[in-house]
């Protein structure tokens, strides 16, 4: 059984920064991609960013100057950075894990473990 538990997500104003984490917990001997995902009412689940442990990154149709994703392997716990914060940057974010090895993408489907998620709210 793997746990994800993500933090930092908050209110800000439009401009600012925040760094989101998710710690794992459980059974992460073999947590091959990690990744970010967010949502809003009444719209699909959407990608964001993914790393493997291999440290090769993925981002879905999002600003990558304003998005980074980062991970430390010796505890599985992955970050998102986001920089000058947009008010349609407000959603609920989500951290996502598999085991699939050679699998490492924005594909919902292969994500197995997720978390309960981190709300970021965005004023202009």
């Amino acid at each position: 059984q793997v746990q994800l538990v993500e933090s930092g997500g908050g209110s800000v104003q439009a401009g600012g920064s925040l760094t989101l984490s998710c710690a794992s917990s459980g059974y992460t001997t073999n947590l091959y991609c990690m990744a970010w995902f967010r949502q809003v009412p009444g719209k699909e689940r959407e990608g964001v960013a993914g790393i493997n442990t291999y440290r090769n990154s993925w981002y879905a149709d999002v600003e990558r100057g304003r998005f980074a994703v980062s991970r430390v392997n010796a505890n599985n716990t992955v970050f998102l950075r986001i920089t000058n914060l947009k008010p349609d940057d407000t959603a609920m974010y989500y951290c996502a894990a598999h085991s699939y090895s050679g699998a490492c993408s924005e594909y919902r489907a292969n994500y197995i473990h997720w978390g309960q998620g981190t709300q970021v709210t965005v004023s202009s």
